[in-house]
């Protein structure tokens, strides 16, 4: 169930998405991640440190792993975490579920442009994590992506 949080902190996601270099073959997503207090434990966007990183994995990549607060942690991305990745030998959906993040809130389910049928969602819902889509934030996450013609 949505919070008045957790548009707060999609705002923030999207925000951050802004911040991404714009690139032909990649969507432009910000990410957060908040403590069950409330407060900001590590964000990233897409391209932040190479032009392969995910928001989700910069945002992971800023926090000690085992970091207790994760446990209780909610990671705000304004698209839903990659299940197939060719860069990568893992995905957001992977390095979610490692890092043991209970709460994944989302803007807008990946579409078919890259990956014909992204499983991020079911497989975070599979393993017990609770996600949320915020549909009515959807159009605004999806703004930034206008350069792959959505």
């Amino acid at each position: 169930m949505p919070t008045l949080d957790d548009h707060r902190w999609m705002r923030r996601a999207i925000e951050l998405s802004h911040q991404c270099p714009p690139a032909a073959g990649a969507y432009s997503v910000g990410a957060v991640i908040v403590d069950e207090h409330g407060t900001e434990i590590a964000c990233g966007y897409s391209r932040e440190t190479d032009q392969a990183v995910h928001a989700e994995e910069s945002a992971l990549a800023k926090v000690t792993p085992g970091d207790p607060r994760l446990a209780k942690a909610t990671i705000y991305s304004t698209l839903e975490p990659c299940s197939q990745r060719k860069s990568r030998p893992r995905t957001c959906t992977q390095l979610i579920l490692e890092a043991g993040i209970g709460r994944v809130v989302i803007a807008w389910r990946e579409p078919s442009l890259f990956v014909a049928d992204c499983q991020g969602v079911e497989l975070l819902a599979a393993a017990g994590v609770e996600v949320v889509e915020l549909t009515d934030l959807a159009e605004e996450a999806r703004a930034v992506n206008a350069h792959l013609n959505l």
